[in-house]
């Protein structure tokens, strides 16, 4: 018999975080547990601490600081340090990013939270987008690979500001991102300055591990040297081609349809500056889309 795809994992809900996260408390609790699941330790040289009395969520080194001690609090060294929000609002914040399939725009979260300031939901945002930057190992088995560019059409701009030439990734004003997806598993996504060969070539040996068992391409020249050293596929979609046998793009592509309505419906414009930040908050969605507890693996990296 075939078998079935697994259901979605159920994620955090609206309820769920009230009963979680009712006050203050609560929340400091959960960042201690998440971010010294073995006990707590000093952020400077890892040695066991001793807590203050009287202040509560803060504890002191002696290891650091023979004679004074280093003093430190939960939120120290945290994307939450010197902030003048409360760790709820945070949480909501993150929760909120986290549950958009295509995210969700700091204009959004400015009306949902009721914040006085645009300036003060970017920058959380940002913040947030900054600590879901995440390591992934190099991916194996049946991986794809394909570049996308993020940007307004060039037939839509006004007739000065055309680029007047054409060809793959033509348009100045589009930046060019570029990814790889294992097969039923994580995608690494990364903005690059260019599309070449080299550049492409270097992507690939940075996160496809040199055994896998196929790598899938379009028919970009660019990627032909691959053959060299990956068992290499192609599809040419030129010639009508979009899968042949288990060799096809559709996972990628797939990917890449997400980052794009997410910009288009959502945020509208992204900045190449802040691109980066985008493409990680949307990889680490796709890499945590199974995962019961991925609120708890984005706190754990704040």
């Amino acid at each position: 018999m075939a078998r079935r795809r697994p259901k979605p994992i159920h994620q955090l809900t609206a309820a769920d975080f009230e009963r979680m996260f009712p006050d203050e408390e609560a929340c400091c609790a959960y960042l201690v547990g998440r971010r010294w699941p073995k006990g707590i330790k000093c952020p400077r040289c890892g040695a066991d601490v001793t807590e203050l009395k009287g202040n509560p969520w803060h504890w002191q080194c002696y290891n650091c600081a023979p004679v004074t001690s280093y003093r430190f609090s939960h939120i120290a060294g945290t994307i939450f340090e010197n902030t003048n929000k409360p760790l709820r609002d945070w949480f909501r914040v993150i929760h909120l990013m986290l549950t958009s399939r295509k995210g969700m725009s700091a204009l959004q979260i400015m009306r949902f939270m009721g914040f006085g300031s645009y300036k003060t939901a970017w920058l959380m945002c940002h913040k947030v987008r900054t600590a879901l930057v995440e390591d992934v190992n190099k991916l194996g088995g049946i991986v794809e690979v394909d570049e996308t560019y993020v940007g307004g059409k060039d037939k839509n701009r006004h007739w000065d500001k055309k680029s007047g030439t054409r060809g793959r990734g033509y348009d100045k004003n589009k930046t060019s991102v570029v990814g790889a997806v294992k097969r039923k598993g994580n995608v690494v996504a990364r903005v690059v300055y260019g599309v070449d060969e080299i550049t492409l070539e270097n992507f690939v040996s940075e996160t496809v591990s040199n055994k896998v068992s196929l790598l899938c391409t379009d028919a970009y020249p660019a990627y032909h040297a691959l053959g060299n050293t990956y068992p290499h596929g192609v599809v040419d979609h030129k010639a009508g081609q979009h899968v042949v046998g288990a060799i096809h793009t559709n996972t990628i592509e797939g990917f890449w349809s997400l980052i794009k309505r997410g910009i288009m419906g959502s945020y509208h414009k992204v900045s190449r500056k802040y691109l980066p930040l985008y493409v990680a908050e949307f990889q680490f969605r796709y890499n945590n889309r199974e995962n019961a507890d991925i609120f708890g693996a984005a706190i754990a990296g704040c």
